[in-house]
């Protein structure tokens, strides 16, 4: 489709012509215009309006200022930077009334006028006529030879008060790509409430943004599309870096990416090259600027620097722990790596670990000590500290109610082995003697089970032929005590038949004699391995990070900026993108942090398909439908939130719950005032394209399934968002920001197992070692120095909050001030998280809760809604941005 504006004609190249000309030229009539009589006359007699607009630039780490100072390109000289450099058009948002036609915009180069906290100020003076009427959007170009950030464009002098436009946005060289950048003012407008002369240009945005999927995209583009994923493996590199690819097909269902355009890999047709960048939209990459720099140097310094420099420090990748005090030196001595060429940049952004030596020839990696093993770092010894993380700690989502007894596998048993659990009525109430009955605890719904056995089941014999890992299917079963407390009744592992072995599974309890008190502490190793893995996998990546891209895309292809749903997403989605992309390339990927370092090894990416196609359901990732489905709670009217939590003393649960209602009255109040009724939602041509293409295109391997939401009234709207809402915000922050708090001291959540259990078909001479140092074998078990070391530094980045984030309520974005209704709205929801913050400490000071405190406790915070720089283990940001 082609789309001509008047606006983009012009007689001469802009560069030849003079600022009077310009300015002239935008008050004249299209050719060939008559005047009515009574028009011209207005047009004699009434004063025009002068106004002044005032660009603010970011200045960059080379780009802009360099360019400023013309060090950039020496074809580019003073005289073009201070005058015509800038160049702007202001558009009427209303179209000629005698005929129709766009009125012709009026254009000024900006001129540089000062520097201020590192922006860059522009002006620019115009003159209005009277009958130009409402600006409506500004058409910007560049005369750089650079790209420039610029922040936003203010409008003094209008009788209607200051207009704003809010850009935000990198704007590319007219060198580069010579169309004019549109820029609508803050106002919001549903599609049929758009003014008449902005129609087309709202329409020409969104197809500039879909691109059309002809060629590789630039660094540059601005173009959001889909594509699945297949740049995980490098077959071209090495044959055994091959992997499946996730996305588009029955066996490997998956959300969708965005879109690079790479080619093809040589040896995989199906697999796109890992060569270049990994291309994100040029807007939702990380800003070069200021503190903002900070995620990305912070991320790359780690994943690309450190770790390798921990590689070579640490020759041995088999090499463990000897002694239990050899992981305390982690934090008390660390460990010497070779210096880098950018040390001064590793020990300035990352002075948590990195120190420097006396001696000068090497750095030292040295770890903060995580809150849990400062405050008591034996507690992970402790099972009481071991139930209670399963409801405050970093995985709260994998808990449910035992809904069928007996405990029974569904997979195939001509494969897999006898279904049937060995987790017997009588084990449960040996173990429960004293408070009830196995039928009454079911009745009373005090049962409760974490499950991996049948998702993990599959890949044990796969995983078992990588050296230097193992696999079980597991489950942990707890019960709910009258002090609110949960107890460890029983961990069961499983290996399915493998190697002419029939299966092999044993049942583990908490004991006080020394043998079985050690395979209680081994078992309790290999259920927190899976449970990491699974935390990592699905919990945090595959239900926030991954499923959340697809609803990214969709809302910069199919909502204009203009929207107001889309002024309402696009804090939730801010880096998003960036961050999803680096994840691709050094976490998730063949050979990745994540497949060396975790049980799953090579199959992790691929068991986190099968999560998605057998768990993942877009109406049950809101917390009430979330607690709901795994039977933790029950709707009751009259109780808070509308639900009964089967267990009362819930952490993430009662404090979820309370910021989600906290959540949903912000969007309810936000969606309320501008769709007044179903009529509303259902015209609006751009909400029900959003939506379509999000199960059409973004999950699309789940476009046939039932369960997708209908659009058609407000309250289908503030489900969907406040959904939506809540999975960037809340729930990637319950499971991201506390990873290292728990899991930096690795014994309490290692992220592998490397050995069988020891009573797993022993050998004597195996069996003899156990008994004779079981902590030795432990040790040996928990992952090497270079997977622990690797994991911790990458989960003290994980759990960092950058100096620019944005905090969830904290700020209000400018066109949600625009409006009084919406501006109180949002001052109301912000007065309700800082109830929420008190809320919380009042919570976790009260002694009769013991799941949120007690001594050596980590109180639970992960939910309080701000927080400082650095890793705090609080702070709800808008967005999964790390």
């Amino acid at each position: 489709m082609t789309l001509k504006l008047d606006i983009y004609r012009s007689k001469l190249p802009m560069e030849n012509q003079s600022e009077e000309m310009l300015q002239t030229q935008s008050h004249q009539p299209p050719p060939g215009r008559t005047f009515l009589p009574g028009e011209a006359s207005a047009a004699g007699t009434i004063l025009p309006i002068s106004v002044k607009a005032t660009v603010t630039l970011k200045l960059t780490d080379g780009g802009f200022f360099s360019s400023l100072l013309g060090l950039c390109n020496p074809l580019v000289n003073l005289s073009d930077l201070l005058r015509k450099s800038l160049l702007l058009e202001l558009v009427s948002a209303e179209l000629e009334l005698r005929t129709g036609s766009e009125r012709r915009p009026i254009s000024r180069y900006a001129h540089r006028v000062g520097q201020k906290d590192g922006d860059v100020i522009y002006q620019s003076e115009f003159v209005i006529p009277e009958n130009f009427g409402e600006i409506g959007a500004v058409l910007v170009q560049n005369g750089h030879r650079n790209e420039i950030y610029l922040k936003y464009i203010i409008i003094h002098g209008h009788p209607n008060g200051p207009i704003t436009f809010n850009c935000g946005s990198w704007v590319q060289s007219k060198f580069d790509n010579p169309e004019k950048r549109i820029f609508f003012s803050s106002k919001s407008y549903l599609p049929s409430q758009t003014p008449s002369a902005l129609k087309i240009m709202r329409e020409k945005e969104l197809i500039n943004l879909r691109g059309n999927g002809d060629r590789d995209n630039l660094a540059s583009d601005r173009i959001y599309d889909y594509d699945v994923y297949n740049d995980l493996g490098n077959p071209d590199s090495k044959p055994e870096l091959g992997r499946p690819v996730l996305g588009g097909s029955k066996n490997y269902p998956y959300p969708r990416r965005c879109r690079t355009g790479r080619p093809r890999s040589r040896t995989d047709p199906l697999s796109e090259t890992r060569s270049g960048s990994f291309y994100v939209p040029r807007n939702e990459e990380f800003s070069d600027v200021k503190e903002a720099a900070f995620i990305t140097k912070i991320v790359e310094t780690v994943l690309h620097a450190l770790i390798p420099s921990l590689e070579t420090a640490l020759l041995d990748s088999d090499l463990g722990f000897p002694l239990f005090s050899n992981i305390d030196q982690l934090y008390y001595e660390g460990i010497p790596i070779p210096k880098l060429k950018n040390a001064g940049l590793l020990q300035r952004i990352l002075p948590r670990i990195v120190k420097a030596l006396s001696d000068a020839k090497d750095l030292i990696l040295k770890f903060e000590t995580p809150a849990m093993f400062h405050r008591d770092k034996f507690s992970w010894l402790r099972d009481e500290e071991f139930s209670r993380q399963t409801l405050a700690g970093v995985n709260p989502y994998s808990i449910k109610l035992v809904m069928e007894w007996p405990l029974k596998s569904t997979l195939n048993p001509d494969v897999y082995g006898p279904p049937e659990s060995a987790i017997t009525k009588e084990l449960v109430e040996r173990e429960i003697k004293g408070f009830m009955t196995l039928d009454k605890a079911l009745e009373q719904k005090k049962l409760f089970i974490i499950d991996y056995h049948d998702l993990l089941i599959p890949y044990v014999s796969k995983v078992r032929q990588i050296k230097g890992t193992t696999l079980y299917g597991s489950r942990a079963l707890f019960f709910l005590t009258p002090d609110g407390t949960l107890k460890p009744i029983a961990i069961e592992l499983t290996r399915p038949p493998i190697d002419g072995k029939p299966q092999w599974k044993q049942v583990f309890t908490p004991v006080s004699e020394a043998t079985g008190s050690w395979l209680w502490r081994f078992a309790k190793a290999h259920f927190l391995a899976h449970d990491s893995g699974y935390h990592e996998l699905v919990s945090h990546w595959l239900r926030t990070h991954c499923a959340i891209e697809p609803f990214v895309i969709a809302t910069n292809r199919q909502l204009s900026v203009m929207h107001p749903i889309y002024k309402l997403l696009h804090p939730h989605f801010r880096y998003t993108m960036q961050i999803n992309a680096l994840a691709r390339q050094v976490l998730i990927n063949a050979d990745g942090i994540i497949e060396t370092s975790f049980s799953t090894h090579n199959y992790s990416m691929e068991l986190s398909s099968v999560a998605y196609h057998q768990h993942w359901r877009f109406d049950k990732e809101g917390l009430p439908a979330d607690l709901i489905n795994r039977g933790i709670a029950v709707e009751d009217p009259t109780a808070p939130h509308g639900l009964k939590l089967l267990i009362e003393d819930y952490p993430f649960a009662n404090d979820g719950l309370m910021l989600w209602d906290i959540l949903k009255q912000w969007i309810a109040e936000y969606v309320s005032f501008y769709y007044k009724d179903a009529s509303m939602v259902e015209s609006d041509t751009e909400l029900q394209e959003w939506w379509t293409e999000i199960q059409t295109k973004g999950h699309e391997d789940k476009k046939d399934e039932p369960w997708w939401p209908v659009l058609k009234t407000p309250e289908d709207l503030i489900g969907i968002i406040t959904t939506i809402a809540w999975v960037a915000s809340a729930h990637h922050s319950a499971v991201n920001f506390g990873q290292y708090a728990f899991a930096g001291y690795f014994p309490n959540r290692p992220s592998i197992a490397r050995t069988n259990m020891p009573c797993e078909d022993p050998t004597e001479e195996g069996w003899k070692r156990f008994l004779d140092n079981p902590e030795f074998e432990l040790l040996l078990c928990f992952p090497s120095q270079i997977q622990a070391t690797k994991v911790m530094a990458t989960l003290d980045l994980l759990s960092s909050h950058s100096p620019d984030e944005q905090y969830i309520g904290e700020h209000m974005e400018a066109a949600w001030g625009e409006e009084p209704d919406i501006k109180e709205a949002f001052e109301m929801f912000c007065a309700r998280l800082k109830e929420l913050e008190k809320i919380i400490d009042d919570r976790n000071a009260d002694k009769s809760l013991k799941n949120r405190g007690g001594a050596g406790v980590v109180p639970y915070e992960l939910l309080k809604p701000f927080s400082e720089a650095g890793v705090t283990g609080k702070g709800v940001p808008y967005s999964i941005s790390i």
